[in-house]
């Protein structure tokens, strides 16, 4: 039984395995070789779809017709519904994850990769911005994910996992810069924890000093 940093749960090691090679959200993306994302199809492939926004917040000489803004915007869209075309105008060729999961692809490709596999499991998968505050170029943004598991989690066979309709929603938060009008750079956390149990997987309890195993 073994567990990691960024999946601090003790798992067989080939359940353990399965489930760190397919979970795309964060560093739950572990394995490598994972496959390049196809092209969306231009028919039937992902519409951008507008983000529900709560609150936002400008700092002074910040405004919502600014490029930091519109950036974010368009990145949020991406996550909202999948959309390529929305994550090219959002990111920058030199885009860098400085939070990058194992096993996920640095650059532009990364959240493409990680759009598509979450997709597999939990295809209704939307996003509502619960905060976002602009501070010059820069862009924090706290946000919920929701949907339902009704795809599959992993590989084939065993060590996968299929849904069954389960509701999810976890929590996120988001930092991004923007230069010259696209994100060059992410820093990003998300609530593993709730994910994994609503989606059924398997956890061992908190040990007696109310910590998890390592």
């Amino acid at each position: 039984m073994t567990s990691s940093p960024c999946l601090p749960f003790r798992f067989s090691q080939p359940r353990r395995a399965a489930i760190l090679r397919f979970m795309p959200m964060v560093c739950l993306l572990a394995s490598a070789g994972l496959s390049a994302p196809r092209p969306a199809d231009a028919a039937s492939g992902p519409i951008s779809a507008p983000v529900e926004i709560h609150d936002i917040v400008l700092a002074p000489g910040s405004t919502r017709d600014g490029a930091a803004y519109r950036a974010a915007l368009s990145f949020y869209e991406f996550w909202n519904s999948g959309d390529r075309e929305a994550l090219s105008r959002a990111i920058a060729p030199a885009f860098a994850d400085r939070t990058l999961p194992p096993g996920r692809p640095q650059g532009p490709t990364g959240p493409a990769v990680a759009s598509e596999q979450f997709r597999a499991a939990v295809p209704d998968l939307r996003v509502v911005i619960e905060k976002m505050i602009v501070a010059g170029d820069y862009v924090t943004t706290h946000m919920t994910f929701s949907g339902h598991f009704t795809g599959h989690f992993g590989p084939a066979g065993p060590g996968g996992v299929d849904g069954h309709g389960q509701a999810i929603a976890f929590r996120a938060t988001d930092l991004v810069k923007v230069t010259d009008g696209l994100i060059t750079d992410n820093w990003h956390i998300e609530d593993n924890l709730t994910l994994l149990r609503q989606m059924g997987i398997p956890a061992d309890a908190p040990s007696g000093d109310g910590k998890r195993s390592q």
